[in-house]
């Protein structure tokens, strides 16, 4: 068959396929969005980031098996990149500007439970993840940590009920929260991976 034949018959089959996967994905992929950005304009816009990147994989001649997993990939990958765009100011920057003292409590560093969706499911991932780090730390270290960052407590008041020395509780805590660190770092790549 001739060339210029074929080119426009592959191009129909491509928008018919392209319609159909769409039409098939589309309700399912922007419930999958809404979920995790409030608003309905952005959320608008990351789906059809989502389908332009479909049309593209097939005019590329690259057609995707599973549209639904690989739209939902793209539409997370999406949102991660608006999340990286939006960053929140820092809190110690938000205080000082409001002239309050940077006395930043853990409370403070996770999103608000009442903010917007997406940072209701962020937080709710943190916490998982900050305990499932917790039970992992050896039980002085995580009492340490607990302690001083969760109850408020001052390492003086630690030693003094503990009758373990300053020094030793903020070698302790620094273990803390270097394991919590290398812990929330690789849950936080996996989510960019996956």
């Amino acid at each position: 068959m001739d060339a210029a034949l074929t080119d426009p018959l592959i191009a129909a089959a491509q928008d018919r396929e392209i319609a159909s996967t769409v039409q098939r994905e589309r309700g399912r992929l922007l419930a999958f969005i809404r979920r995790r950005i409030a608003d309905a304009a952005e959320a608008e816009d990351v789906l059809q980031e989502a389908l332009y990147e479909l049309v593209l994989a097939y005019r590329m001649m690259q057609p995707v098996q599973q549209a639904g997993a690989w739209l939902t990939r793209v539409a997370r990958h999406r949102i991660i990149d608006r999340f990286r765009k939006h960053k929140p100011q820092p809190l110690a920057d938000r205080r000082a500007a409001q002239g309050e003292e940077p006395d930043e409590a853990f409370e403070d560093l996770l999103p608000a439970p009442d903010g917007e969706p997406e940072f209701a499911v962020i937080r709710e991932l943190l916490l998982g993840e900050i305990e499932a780090a917790l039970g992992e730390l050896p039980p002085e270290q995580r009492e340490v940590f607990v302690a001083h960052e969760l109850d408020g407590l001052s390492f003086r008041e630690l030693s003094a009920r503990s009758g373990v020395s300053v020094n030793t509780l903020l070698a302790r805590k620094r273990y803390a929260v270097l394991h919590l660190q290398r812990r929330l770092r690789a849950a936080w790549d996996d989510w960019l991976l996956t």
